[in-house]
């Protein structure tokens, strides 16, 4: 034996049962490495917020599965799962509060501006396990990044109007009935704020609601433009005639052209579905139906295609008057 080989106990004594000693595989050298950034409450498994949280969840399961058909669950938090919708999302300056990145993600141009965006705007950035997201995700391809947005925070709507009627110009906003879709949404507060409308009313029950898509479409402008939702759309627009503003419906089939419309005054365009048009009521609460004159075979227009070209038309007469 090399070394000091006559040092006492430096030989084992014969007839010993004790063989070679095993190392640990490194496991004890892997245990003292670090683990990341601490997840929140919330996803920590076992954590009293993480159960309260399902229960949470339960709660509302139930509830919703009680509820009558067309009513329309609480709003709440939304997760933006895949690294496109989440840096389009840091683009649009989504009012987002966390951005969450699984540990051991390989990093690309679209995750490195998602942290840098994130970072700029002082959006918590939590490094969490990879399996925190796949809970998050039914089909488990979030790409190893997810961004939390809070609720939309909705204006009242005799708060829109008031404003609308102190800003020292005519009023213009946009009510929408039937838009279910939130593309269609975010495209309509887009136009909106593009040719200097005050904002936009959406009823509360079956239509689309402020949530990550609109945002992305409307390209940061929800962040600008109030929205308010009305519990019913009718009776909003009849307190609103009441105080003096135009109603005018937005309809393949209306009673007068664009051509033949002057917006110079108060005015609150109701825009309908492509497929289903105007409700019965909103329909018969209209002053007027108008209709956007289109040459060729084309019997329709996507709703806020419509919606941009009547608002540029509006905002071309009060330049020139």
């Amino acid at each position: 034996m090399a070394g000091n080989s006559q040092r006492r106990g430096a030989i084992r004594k014969a007839g010993t049962k004790k063989g070679q000693v095993a190392g640990s595989g490194g496991n004890r050298r892997r245990g003292l490495e670090g683990r990341g950034a601490t997840p929140p409450a919330e996803m920590r498994k076992g954590h009293v917020a993480q159960r309260r949280a399902k229960a949470t969840a339960k709660a509302t399961t139930q509830r919703s599965n009680t509820r009558p058909a067309g009513r329309k669950a609480e709003d709440g938090p939304e997760t933006v799962l895949g690294r496109n919708p989440v840096v389009e999302c840091l683009r649009a300056g989504v009012p987002a509060t966390a951005l969450y990145v699984a540990v051991g993600t390989e990093s690309d141009e679209r995750l490195t501006e998602s942290v840098q965006l994130a970072a700029d705007a002082g959006i918590a950035i939590l490094e969490v396990p990879r399996t925190d997201l796949d809970r998050l995700s039914a089909n488990g391809l979030h790409q190893g990044v997810a961004l939390q947005v809070p609720p939309y925070r909705y204006a009242h709507p005799e708060d829109l109007l008031s404003s609308a009627l102190s800003s020292g110009e005519p009023a213009l906003l946009v009510a929408l009935d039937n838009i279910t879709d939130p593309r269609n949404l975010g495209a309509v507060v887009r136009s909106v704020a593009a040719f200097g409308g005050h904002g936009v009313l959406i009823p509360q029950r079956r239509s689309a609601s402020v949530t990550a898509v609109a945002w992305r479409t409307s390209a940061g402008a929800a962040a600008r433009l109030p929205i308010a939702r009305a519990t019913n759309l009718t009776r909003t627009l009849k307190d609103w005639a009441a105080k003096g503003v135009q109603i005018v419906g937005l309809d393949a089939g209306g009673d007068t052209t664009l051509d033949d419309y002057d917006g110079s005054g108060p005015v609150v365009i109701v825009v309908g579905s492509e497929g289903k048009g105007l409700s019965r009521l909103v329909r018969e609460t209209c002053d007027s139906v108008l209709s956007v004159p289109m040459a060729g075979h084309v019997e329709s227009l996507n709703a806020s295609v419509a919606a941009g070209v009547v608002l540029a038309e509006i905002a071309r007469q009060r330049r020139l008057g």
